[in-house]
């Protein structure tokens, strides 16, 4: 199979940055990472190979951001902080500089694991560390939500009142009326907190973006979303029932219970978080992730990007209504 034509200008970036290695083997795009491409390669030497994974901007090209993305650089920033602080992370190795020719992005660690959440949820490779998952989950949270903020100055500023401002704008510039969106916008507004203490977040905390292996949870993967917020947000993301994929009475990820993720929480140092903020965050982000079903509708449907991934994925914001009613009204048990 051929290789890319930024096959050499890797292998030159590389091999100046890495003590010992000479070439790059089995360089492969991996399917993984919606916004940025994702490599997959080996740094060979006389010492042997080294797994590697090259993420980087789309063709290698600065492409203008969404308002909630951070620029790679500082990605690469924020998981060098993490792993300072014991967040199991893939060690960033190097950041890509512009006389590499090989756009925005940095080089890290291959780190070996699964991110399928339908073999992590039942395949019998994972039966031992299902169990353990959430309040694995809980204290990763609790050293993302204890890292220097001050270390990276450019991160959003995101407080409760401004998420919810922000996509109840996105969903009024649709003009595609969802009653059940209407209630739980008005169910939120009514309770949103008045947070004093604002923490750096991941933002994306779920299936998917969690490298799992027989032994729990091996590495945090794609910081892009990393901003300043309520810690709760974190939490809350991981319940929503949109990433139980089936095991809908497992609340944390379909593979745990509330209650062993705020025990890893305050186990590794996490403060005042409750089941109550938690549920909060959980409706906000069923309804944030129901908007955003419907922005990937709208570019299928603009014309921006005619791929099926975005039309299957706009589908699926009649789901969130049905998650949104259950959280709104539940079933009164007898």
């Amino acid at each position: 199979m051929s290789q890319p034509d930024f096959a050499p200008a890797l292998e030159r970036a590389i091999t100046r940055a890495m003590a010992g290695i000479t070439a790059i083997t089995d360089l492969k795009r991996l399917s993984g990472g919606a916004s940025q491409e994702t490599w997959s390669f080996d740094g060979t030497g006389a010492n042997g190979s080294t797994p590697l994974i090259l993420r980087r901007a789309p063709y290698g090209k600065p492409v203008q951001r969404s308002a909630t993305a951070v620029p790679l650089a500082t990605e690469a920033k924020v998981i060098r902080l993490a792993e300072k602080a014991g967040v199991p992370v893939p060690p960033v190795l190097y950041v890509l500089q512009d006389t590499d020719d090989l756009g925005p992005g940095y080089i890290m660690g291959r780190v070996e694991g699964e991110t399928i959440a339908r073999k992590i949820l039942r395949d019998a490779e994972f039966a031992d560390a299902r169990p353990k998952l959430a309040r694995q989950c809980g204290r990763i949270l609790a050293k993302i939500h204890g890292l220097d903020k001050t270390q990276v100055s450019d991160l959003t500023v995101v407080p409760p009142r401004a998420q919810f401002d922000q996509y109840r704008t996105i969903y009024d510039t649709y003009d595609y009326p969802h009653p059940v969106f209407e209630v739980a916008f008005k169910w939120l507004e009514q309770r949103l907190p008045e947070t004093s203490e604002l923490t750096l977040v991941h933002g994306d905390f779920r299936h998917g973006n969690l490298m799992i292996g027989p032994d729990g949870v091996r590495a945090v993967l794609d910081w892009e979303l990393t901003h300043i917020g309520d810690p709760a947000e974190d939490l809350g993301w991981i319940c929503v029932n949109s990433w139980r994929f089936g095991e809908t009475h497992k609340v944390v990820g379909g593979f745990g219970d509330v209650v062993d993720l705020l025990a890893g929480y305050a186990e590794a140092g996490g403060r005042n978080m409750t089941a109550e903020r938690v549920k909060f965050w959980e409706m906000f982000g069923t309804l944030k992730w129901g908007i955003m079903c419907m922005t990937m509708y709208q570019a299928f449907a603009g014309g921006t990007d005619r791929s099926v991934e975005r039309a299957a994925i706009g589908r699926r914001s009649s789901e969130t209504e049905i998650d949104l009613v259950n959280l709104l009204f539940p079933k009164v048990q007898p």
